[in-house]
């Protein structure tokens, strides 16, 4: 396998391997090289490549779009293209990548031994100023994508430059990271010196702002946007992974209904299934299902608003009846018959 040098550590990782995990758009596999669409933007013909084995001209993992509309985003090593892949900080996909590849290493060859532990600092909330730059409010990027302006004010968004800028809170309300949004393609990064993706649940200052007992679950912060824009409350993953902690944020919420909803791809089903894993018996669970394009936010973009709450309507398990009036949601609880 190709080594990557990660944290100062020569590990051996399977690049293809790791790339296979998710979808691509026209993907053509060489044995030194993938040749796809690019997963930056939309795009149909392919003009990204990555390198699986180290060759004469780049190493293992380097990434290059010769379509790219942002320069942080036409050339690349490993790391950033996996961490965007997964949804994470790029340190959150370096623990990834130890944890998976050198879980007890030592000068880049296996050993028995553990590892010496070295103090890990506790994450701090990040400063409101970071937000200080945000032109804070509705914006057209999201009102294209038929978010309504209440959710996006409500969702504290704002616009930094060709980004829009999504604030993960704590349940407290703090500021935990913020998410940045091109504009111009499917491009993201995160706010630096944020709090791990991994250890936060989008949407939670919320649910306990508001009391509430029941949430779609989602991935993506703009799909669950989407939601709330037709009226069902909905918290986000942040990507396709989930994990103990993630559970637990919920399990210790005054959520007591979930309805699944992830992305119809095969990530989507991964997630559905963690979820259903470390969820089951914890919360009351039901699951609602996209079918006809990629995620909720497509779905209202494309379908209207009525398509999405019958996602919700036709969700099979104990969920709370819907009933929108006035532009404000009401809850009761019913079960699918």
């Amino acid at each position: 396998m190709p080594t990557l040098i990660l944290n100062g550590r020569h590990v051996d990782v399977d690049i293809r391997y790791e790339l296979e995990q998710f979808e691509w758009t026209q993907p053509t596999w060489t044995a030194d090289r993938l040749l796809a669409a690019s997963p930056f933007r939309d795009e149909h013909k392919p003009s990204f490549y990555v390198y699986l084995e180290d060759t004469t001209s780049a190493k293992a993992g380097y990434w290059g779009d010769s379509g790219a509309i942002e320069e942080d985003f036409a050339r690349g090593g490993f790391v950033k293209l996996l961490a965007f892949l997964r949804a994470e900080t790029e340190d959150e996909t370096v623990d990834y990548l130890l944890d998976a590849y050198a879980p007890a290493a030592k000068d880049g060859r296996l050993t028995l031994r553990l590892p010496k532990l070295k103090a890990v600092a506790k994450p701090e909330p990040l400063p409101e100023s970071i937000l200080a730059n945000a032109r804070l409010g509705t914006n057209a990027y999201l009102n294209g994508r038929a978010i309504a302006a209440w959710a996006q004010r409500e969702a504290g968004v704002g616009l930094v430059g060709n980004a829009v800028a999504i604030p993960w809170r704590l349940p407290n309300g703090r500021l935990a990271n913020v998410k940045y949004r091109s504009v111009w393609g499917k491009a993201f990064w995160y706010a630096s010196g944020g709090w791990p993706i991994r250890e936060l649940v989008y949407g939670m200052d919320l649910v306990y702002a508001k009391r509430l007992r029941h949430a779609v679950i989602c991935e993506a912060e703009i799909d669950a946007m989407a939601w709330r824009s037709v009226g069902v409350p909905a918290i986000g993953t942040g990507g396709s992974a989930f994990n103990l902690k993630k559970a637990d944020i919920i399990t210790q919420s005054p959520i007591e209904y979930l309805t699944v909803v992830t992305d119809n791809d095969k990530a989507g089903d991964k997630l559905r299934g963690a979820i259903e894993r470390y969820l089951n018996g914890k919360v009351r669970l039901a699951h609602g299902y996209i079918t006809e394009v990629k995620d909720a936010n497509e779905l209202l973009v494309k379908r209207g608003a009525e398509a999405l709450r019958n996602v919700y309507d036709r969700a099979e398990g104990v969920r709370p009846a819907l009933r929108v009036g006035s532009g404000i949601s009401e809850l009761q609880v019913g079960r699918r018959i």
